[in-house]
């Protein structure tokens, strides 16, 4: 095909019949990568993952016959790769792949394999990186060989029903738009853990669930995602660095190489794989990127690995499909997104979820996209379609940020609907009402909020005590329980069952003082209470610890002997 017009990322070439749509192409002398998108009687319409200044009216496009892909294989892992998987070779990453890996075989020859049949595996830092049968490839074992292995060597032979030879090395390549096989999609049935209370016991996220993190600039999506990536229950993080400044970007790549992983004392990056496209990218490779991101995760997913994949932002990806929609001159729908951004965003999110792989191994994805609404209007269109396929939504308030509140989860826009597919885990692992215990906490916010509206108006002398005690319970829940402080060792983190002590200390304070001013307690006698201070102070003691099981006590000891 010869190119007849360059509009940007998008070429019009005379079509002579050799390329068909979702095709991966290369143009021009400098062979840049490409993808079909659309094709007619006589022309083919190509959009280029790469800046297209230099290209010329006549030069060639060649179709390579396979769908816009990419490799998979041992060495991603620490590594820091482009929106179209390739390689970044700025950026510093402890874990640039070696040359040659030590192949360790699972089976022997004669034995029949299917789709997902664990051949071996070789070591990639703390993962087990298992070389399984490609899909759609089934026989009889004829050759393995265990050893050292180059990238392109071969490390076992299968015969397949039609009697070929296939050659399996540890390496296959796979369309980045199209979902990996497996064999059944289970439901979710346990938590995915952050160490961020607002979000692990108010407003929980299901392992292989989906989250949206909507927020203004400076409301803190980027800190958010971090926290997730470094604390979160995953054995793989992705981190998609989609459309982000450069100055964000940068900073993440300075920063990732040196956080310490708290599972493993080792280097984060050591379980993390970034995919960086920063603004200034073209927006086509930034279009692509999110597709690279859930591919890969799906890869590891399938060895049984348990992935966690932050988009950050999906607004930007939005953007980057709007751009690309007035090149094509397609009709835009509202905002000038384009009428498929649905269907779209349904793609991405619809490939997480917790799965039985093709090898047997049950794995699970979850997907975490920031969502950068202009202007902070969550009515806008991507803000409102991501909201059709996540079940968690993160709302982050920027009036809570300023106040240096953190996380700045707003507690009356968020919501979760995972709180029916939990509630067994919580019974059956830490023995606690969870969701009796959860909605006391939101009822407690709700009143203390529509109470704090009637305060502006008569302010707070004029409230009868009941409704003081409210207010105290909802300052004792925002101050004890939801803001965490990142730099302190021992709230930047809080396992379950701390969360549990918590959330009973100021429920149980909540319900005995409310007792005791039935009993004609004044409300000023229990605002003196020295355990108010105590249970703020809960969140900064080790667990478990002599400290706080003390604390505890005291507190319960100065409710029970006040009169």
């Amino acid at each position: 095909m010869k190119i007849y017009k360059i509009n940007g990322p998008i070429l019009k070439c005379h079509d002579d019949g050799s390329v068909k749509v979702k095709e991966m192409v290369e143009a021009g002398p400098g062979k840049l990568i490409g993808e079909v998108i659309d094709v007619s009687r006589s022309s083919a319409t190509v959009q280029i993952y790469d800046n297209t200044d230099g290209l010329k009216i006549g030069q060639d496009v060649y179709g390579k016959g396979r769908p816009l892909s990419i490799r998979l294989g041992p060495g991603l892992i620490g590594s820091i790769l482009s929106g179209l998987g390739i390689p970044l070779s700025t950026g510093p990453s402890p874990a640039a792949a070696p040359a040659v890996f030590n192949f360790s075989p699972a089976v022997t020859p004669e034995e029949k394999v299917f789709p997902g049949t664990v051949l071996g595996s070789v070591p990639e830092y703390g993962i087990k990186h298992c070389i399984m049968v490609p899909p759609g490839i089934t026989g009889d074992l004829v050759k393995i060989q265990g050893g050292p292995a180059a990238p392109g060597d071969t490390v076992a032979e299968i015969r397949t029903v039609s009697g070929a030879i296939e050659k399996i090395g540890l390496f296959h390549d796979w369309p980045v738009r199209e979902r990996r096989p497996f064999k059944e999609r289970l439901g979710i049935a346990e938590p995915f853990f952050s160490g961020q209370r607002v979000l692990d016991f108010i407003f929980p996220l299901g392992r292989g669930g989906c989250a949206a993190v909507p927020g203004g600039f400076g409301a803190g999506k980027t800190i958010i995602q971090h926290s997730i990536a470094k604390w979160g229950n995953a054995d793989i993080v992705i981190y998609i660095g989609c459309g982000e400044r450069g100055n964000e970007i940068a900073q993440i790549l300075e920063e990732f190489p040196e956080l310490n992983d708290p599972r493993t004392e080792r280097p984060l990056m050591e379980r993390t794989i970034i995919i960086a496209n920063t603004s200034n990218m073209p927006v086509t490779a930034r279009e692509s990127s999110i597709y690279t991101g859930i591919t890969i995760a799906e890869y590891y997913r399938d060895m049984g690995y348990d992935v966690v994949i932050l988009a950050d932002s999906t607004s930007r990806w939005a953007e980057a499909l709007r751009e690309i929609s007035s090149r094509l001159e397609e009709i835009p729908a509202e905002e000038g997104y384009p009428a498929y951004l649905a269907s779209r965003l349904a793609e991405y999110y619809e490939r997480a979820g917790n799965y039985l792989c093709l090898s047997g191994r049950k794995g699970t994805i979850t997907a975490i996209g920031a969502v950068s609404p202009q202007g902070g209007d969550f009515s806008e269109p991507v803000t409102q379609q991501t909201k059709r396929y996540i079940k968690s939504f993160w709302v982050l308030d920027k009036d809570l940020a300023s106040e240096r509140h953190f996380p700045a989860v707003s507690w009356n826009q968020s919501y979760s609907e995972y709180i029916p597919d939990l509630e067994g885990w919580w019974l059956d692992n830490s023995k606690t009402d969870w969701a009796f215990l959860r909605q006391k906490i939101k009822d407690i916010l709700q009143e203390a909020d529509h109470l704090e509206n009637i305060v502006k108006i008569v302010g707070f002398e004029s409230l009868p005590d009941k409704q003081k005690l409210s207010i105290l319970a909802g300052d004792l829940v925002k101050k004890g329980f939801l803001q965490q402080n990142s730099y302190d060792e021992n709230d930047a983190y809080c396992v379950i069952e701390k969360q549990i002590a918590i959330a009973r200390a100021i429920t149980d304070f909540y319900d005995t003082a409310s007792d005791k001013l039935k009993k004609s307690v004044s409300y000023y006698k229990i605002s003196g209470l020295p355990a108010i201070e105590k249970i703020v102070k809960l969140k900064f003691m080790k667990f478990p610890s002599d400290e706080i099981e003390n604390a505890l006590s005291s507190i319960r000891g100065e409710l029970i002997e006040l009169a």
